[in-house]
Parts: structure tokens; C-alpha cells; sequence
């Protein structure tokens, strides 16, 4: 999907899809899109619970350096597998859910979606 073009009170405005790195025009945007969803989750939970960024590499099972990446939304050295293993090892359950197939013939969407 294509941003679109509108005129605001004589100003062009470009109205954004539901993907800002595919607005941005990032090559990998839906994978930057999962990625991003899983982090802000960890986060929230990190945050939630308190915990210095050594507590939470502890009970992530990830270095610390990469937790403070991660929470400052550096997550490009972060596999999507990596920040499940994360949310699994904070309590969190993953599901991953392959659905039916779509009417067109390109790629189907992977989507992030908490309960």
C-alpha cells in the first residue's frame, strides 16, 4: 500500500500507511515491523516489572548490552526468534499461527498481534 497524498489547509500532507519502514522505504519493512512489536512488548514488561537492564538480560537469557540496544529500539543485530525466545522466557506464551492462504499470489503478511 502507497501512501497518500492530501491537501490540509493549503499544505501537502502524505498520510502514512500502517508500516513506518515501509513508508520509509526500508527493504525489510515488514520484518522491521514484527521486530519492533516484539521489542515494544519486552520492554513494556521489563518496565512493568522494575528491573534494572542486568536483571532483565538475566531473565532474557540476552547480553546486557544488547537488552539497552534493544530498549533504546536498536533491535537490527535481534533476531525475530531471539525476541520470541525472550517473551517465552519472560512468562509470555508465543503463538505463531499460519493461516489459510490469501487470494493473491504474493507473499502473505506476518503480523504481531498480543491477547
Amino acid at each position: 500500500m502507497q501512501m497518500q497524498k492530501r491537501i490540509v489547509d493549503g499544505v501537502q500532507v502524505l498520510i502514512g500507511t500502517d508500516n513506518v519502514y515501509a513508508d520509509l522505504g526500508f527493504p525489510d519493512a515488514e520484518e522491521m515491523l514484527v521486530k519492533a512489536r516484539l521489542a515494544y512488548k519486552i520492554t513494556e514488561i521489563i518496565q512493568a516489572k522494575g528491573w534494572t537492564q542486568q536483571q532483565a538480560a538475566e531473565a532474557t537469557g540476552m547480553a546486557q548490552p544488547k537488552v539497552s540496544q534493544m530498549l533504546r529500539g536498536q533491535f537490527h543485530g535481534i533476531s525475530e526468534v531471539k525476541l520470541m525466545e525472550c517473551l517465552t522466557r519472560l512468562g509470555r506464551p508465543v503463538q505463531i499461527v499460519v493461516g489459510k492462504p490469501g487470494r493473491k499470489k504474493s507473499a502473505g503478511p506476518v503480523e504481531v498481534v498480543f491477547a
